[in-house]
């Protein structure tokens, strides 16, 4: 019976210490990626798309960096909209286009730095159409 207990007792211990290292990996991982994105030199942006509703979404994302472009196939575009409006997505120029009526929510969400000041940005759209026609080339990850 002791014999027993040694063991159950041995299992539970391996399975806590796992548990402890496991914890301590993801933990050390999650600080390290926020200071590699702290010290991005220059104007970028983390960008996510979440299409879908509260019971079935898919989330992508990119990092969008302008100096020089890189991060999607359309970044000279969106790095050159980003700068006409200093990094204030909110007033990217919307353009015209007839979308259709069609509830298909994406979110945008974009969060980083233009020109040394932290960008912050999260809006709700009806569908890709009315993503595409607010915001342009900046969210356009698919293409």
């Amino acid at each position: 019976m002791t014999h027993s207990t040694t063991v159950k007792a041995g299992r539970a211990g391996v399975r806590g210490v796992l548990l402890a290292a496991a914890s301590l990996l993801v933990l050390a991982t999650v600080p390290a990626q926020a200071g590699e994105r702290d010290t991005l030199p220059g104007n970028w942006l983390y960008l996510t798309l979440t299409t879908g509703d509260a019971h079935s979404s898919h989330t992508r994302g990119t990092l969008l960096m302008c100096g020089p472009p890189q991060g999607h196939a359309r970044a000279a575009e969106a790095c050159a909209a980003l700068a006409a409006v200093d990094g204030t997505l909110d007033r990217l120029s919307q353009r015209d286009a007839i979308c259709p009526m069609i509830y298909a929510p994406v979110s945008a969400r974009a969060s980083g730095q233009w020109n040394g000041r932290p960008v912050e940005y999260r809006r709700e759209f009806s569908n890709a159409c009315e993503l595409a026609a607010r915001t342009g080339a900046v969210f356009a990850l698919d293409h």
